[in-house]
């Protein structure tokens, strides 16, 4: 789970990691006021959407008064903001965050992960702040430092003073970065985190170092401990096909292609999307119905891939296991009498009851194309797809 800007920074606070001050707005007034409330010579009003390089897009602007705030806000608020980081419709911007403006001497890249190979936590620092850290992994790898923290042991000061020195930071802004890395890394543990990004980290003419922006992402699993994070969930920020698909306990992940795929299975989709690959074609998503799929749960499933109108085709693959074949068949045909499904429809079935299921798709007399092997159905499906 993914949380907004302001929302991390609240949680930073709260493990006393260092962030400039800001407030919160919906409106352009509210914008104004914040502004006016922080009292700082210039402000920063920034949307507030899940995704990085908003100032690309124009969802970041400078303020020297009040009513400089209120007309960047104006012009942020409600727009469709575009950045590398957003879906290709953009993002709707509905809240913007102004906080106060900081006098920048250096912009670095800090930020907490787990490495699953090492089994460890690691800190990931570079001097490249400000710039996306595949770029920099790309361009200059030398540049990225990764210090690993192992859980069993703790953090310890030989460890900042290695990301300091390895950050080029004098010896009194090491002794703050201790404070700002204990906070971070008790924040990753104590709230179950998958990412703790700070980019950028800010060192200012003053020596003081700040989270000038912050990106928190949280284990799924791990929500149903931390009831405070949850509540930050924002729906208007998701999909709303992997929303409704997560309701009714699908796994459902949105691509950019054009053959839908429902499967059973998260190894036997993802083998489903390679084939499709191989053959020349391209997925429209990622749809794992789970070994408990049952005839609603196929149409729903259905109704989701449907919703995507780029899609050309439709394969259903699956291996009937604790799923039985001939069930699938029969939510697939029910689907396709009350959905009229009106795009090409390519089915597989193998395992348990998949004869029954065969046949059961055979005497419906809906126009449906059967397939035996993985590779023949992905030939079939991105054939119907362009056909």
């Amino acid at each position: 789970m993914n949380v907004h800007e302001y929302q991390a920074k609240g949680l930073l606070r709260e493990f006393g990691v260092a962030v400039p001050d800001g407030r919160l707005a919906g409106t352009p007034a509210e914008a104004e006021d914040a502004a006016r409330a922080l009292g700082a010579p210039v402000v920063v009003v920034k949307a507030q959407v899940h995704a990085g390089g908003r100032g690309k897009g124009g969802g970041i602007k400078l303020a020297k008064s009040p009513a400089e705030a209120k007309t960047a806000a104006s012009e942020i608020l409600g727009m469709t903001l575009h950045t590398p980081q957003t879906p290709p419709e953009g993002k709707v911007v509905r809240k913007v965050y102004v906080e106060a403006g900081s006098e920048i001497e250096r912009e670095l890249y800090l930020a907490v992960v787990l490495d699953r190979a090492e089994e460890t936590l690691a800190i990931i620092a570079s001097t490249e702040g400000g710039m996306e850290i595949e770029e920099v992994a790309e361009r200059t790898p030398e540049k990225i430092l990764t210090v690993p923290v192992d859980p069993n042991l703790g953090f310890r000061p030989y460890q900042a003073r290695r990301v300091g020195f390895g950050l080029g930071l004098e010896a009194d802004q090491i002794g703050r970065l201790e404070a700002f890395l204990e906070g971070l890394l008790r924040l990753f543990v104590e709230r179950d985190a998958s990412l703790v990004e700070i980019n950028p980290l800010v060192v200012t003419k003053s020596g003081e170092i700040l989270a000038l922006d912050a990106k928190l992402n949280f284990d799924d699993n791990a929500l149903y401990r931390h009831p405070d994070v949850a509540a930050l969930h924002d729906p208007d920020e998701e999909d709303a096909r992997e929303l409704e698909a997560k309701q009714i306990d699908l796994a459902y992940v949105g691509l950019d292609g054009d053959i839908g795929c429902m499967v059973n299975g998260a190894g036997l989709a993802m083998a489903t999307l390679d084939m499709i690959q191989v053959c020349g074609g391209s997925p429209a998503n990622f749809l794992d119905a789970g070994g408990g799929a049952d005839k609603e749960k196929v149409k729903e499933a259905f109704k989701i891939i449907l919703r995507d109108p780029k899609v050309k085709a439709i394969l259903v693959n699956i291996f009937g296991g604790i799923v039985r074949c001939d069930l699938i068949a029969e939510g697939v045909v029910a689907a396709a009498d009350e959905l009229g499904i009106g795009v090409p429809l390519v089915v597989r079935l193998q395992g348990t009851n998949a004869a029954e299921g065969r046949k059961i798709l055979a005497d419906s007399g809906l126009d449906i194309t059967p397939a035996e092997t993985l590779g023949e159905a992905g030939e079939k499906a991105v054939a119907a797809a362009a056909g």
